[in-house]
């Protein structure tokens, strides 16, 4: 009976079954949040653990095939065996994060297309992050709290957890499909009552969630107009390609724009479900009650920034701190931050899949931080330029850095939507590689505008330091 109905339901929004299939059971998340504020906030912690593992399981089972939900449920128990068998090791640490991008990385490579699918491998890549967090986390746990950073400390987890316990965590309602990352020990607090505004109460969260949630919706709706109009598939297409070229990084720039609100829509839903559990529950600031803990996305700044770091740190931002707090802070030993930087984006493109477009599109992602970096230092440490950004024309410049910014986001996404080598490859060579050229050659010339812009006094003080 629901096949049909779902069925019908794909037709008349015009969007495939699968993509239908995760929106409701995002969805679904807040009626399960419901109950649990309802019916379980006071039961013991075995009978939340149990709860919060079959509804997980039960929507892993309605936008799967049956079969494979074993491939969670494998992963989960062997992390869970490596935590009780290995102890607080560092060869724990790496095991886990072997075993789980090995199984991760398997599963890309049985099931990989060259279309975006909707299958197992997508909630099980936030899995996988959130077993390997949950290594570091216990490997911490060991250490004394003066060789811990404040992050660390926050993570840790002073004793082994229980098997009922990192399934409850694993299949989360409110994380498991699309994120938000999160660490065993906030599902700990979560369980133990202590996420509340009101001290051994639920939450009064529904108002912050109901926020989040319309939010959610908004974008949802932003997308499910205008994307029929911007299909990744046009760029294959003839009519493209016979287009101008003005035309060609317009449709870039507006394609990319509308693409984003697929991933936005479903992070800003999910995390009013954790809001709505208390999960997002972090604390007081100037006197009020934060939400924000399980917040990925900062749509506001996502919506205004002109520039393309601002859009990076609104974007995703519970994966992006994971990555952050996992690899490249650990990765200090290294001695060299940039090389720390590569070697994250080195692993944030083996974790997406093993298609050519996420290289192409962290890479340029790589490159166009580096120079933006110098034309933000060029512009702070020259009079005439600083003088300019402060200027009455500041309203001018940035509807031009907005264009800019935009036509340039949308170009490495190209990739990262195609995948294949073939597609991408058509679709630069039709807009002549313009965003490699403008990047490099702004890249090539930034030494002689230091030189002409930068007072030679200013130039040489920044060589001391």
């Amino acid at each position: 009976m629901a096949a049909p109905l779902l069925e019908k339901l794909s037709e008349s929004l015009g969007s495939p079954e699968p993509a239908v299939r995760l929106i409701l059971s995002i969805l679904i998340g807040y009626p399960f949040a419901l109950l649990y504020r309802w019916v379980l906030f006071y039961q013991p912690a075995s009978v939340i653990h149990l709860f919060h593992t079959f509804s997980g399981l039960a929507l892993a089972a309605f936008n799967f095939a049956g079969s494979q939900l074993y491939h969670s449920v494998i992963c989960v128990f062997v992390q869970f065996l490596m935590l009780r068998l290995m102890g607080r090791t560092v060869t724990t640490v790496l095991c886990s994060f072997t075993f789980q991008m090995v199984y991760l990385l398997l599963g890309y490579y049985y099931t990989a297309t060259d279309e975006y699918d909707i299958k197992w491998t997508m909630p099980h890549c936030v899995l996988t992050l959130k077993l390997i967090g949950l290594s570091f986390d216990y490997y911490d746990g060991g250490k004394e709290p003066s060789q811990l950073s404040a992050e660390q400390k926050i993570g840790a987890l002073p004793s082994v957890p229980s098997l009922l316990e990192v399934f409850g965590f694993s299949y989360f309602y409110g994380g498991f499909l699309v994120g938000p990352q999160f660490t065993l020990r906030s599902y700990q607090r979560l369980v133990g009552r202590e996420l509340t505004d009101c001290p051994g109460k639920p939450p009064n969260s529904l108002l912050p969630a109901m926020k989040r949630f319309s939010l959610g919706f908004l974008c949802l709706a932003i997308y499910a107009i205008f994307s029929p109009s911007y299909p990744d598939s046009y760029y294959l297409t003839d009519e493209y390609e016979a287009q101008p070229f003005w035309y060609r990084c317009v449709f870039i720039l507006l394609w990319g724009k509308v693409i984003l609100y697929k991933y936005v829509s479903c992070w800003v839903i999910a995390e009013g479900v954790c809001i709505l559990t208390g999960l997002g529950y972090n604390g007081v600031v100037d006197g009020k009650h934060q939400w924000d803990a399980c917040a990925n996305m900062k749509v506001w700044l996502f919506e205004t920034t002109p520039l393309f770091g601002g859009t990076i740190a609104s974007f995703n931002i519970n994966t992006n701190a994971w990555a952050a707090r996992h690899v490249f802070k650990r990765l200090k030993f290294l001695g060299n931050k940039t090389l720390s930087h590569v070697a994250t984006l080195l692993f944030l493109t083996i974790w997406h899949g093993l298609h050519s477009g996420y290289i192409l599109c962290f890479s340029m992602e790589f490159f166009i931080i580096t120079v933006e970096r110098q034309v933000q230092a060029l512009v702070r440490d020259s009079p005439l330029l600083t003088k300019l950004a402060n200027s009455h024309l500041y309203p001018l410049i940035y509807v031009v850095q907005q264009f800019i910014h935009w036509l340039f986001m949308g170009y490495p996404l190209v990739p990262f939507c195609l995948f294949a080598y073939d597609k991408w490859l058509k679709v630069y060579s039709s807009v002549y590689f313009c965003g490699h050229v403008f990047f490099l050659v702004a890249y090539l010339i930034m030494p002689f505008l230091r030189k002409t812009l930068v007072p030679k006094k200013d130039r040489s003080e920044k060589k001391h330091d």
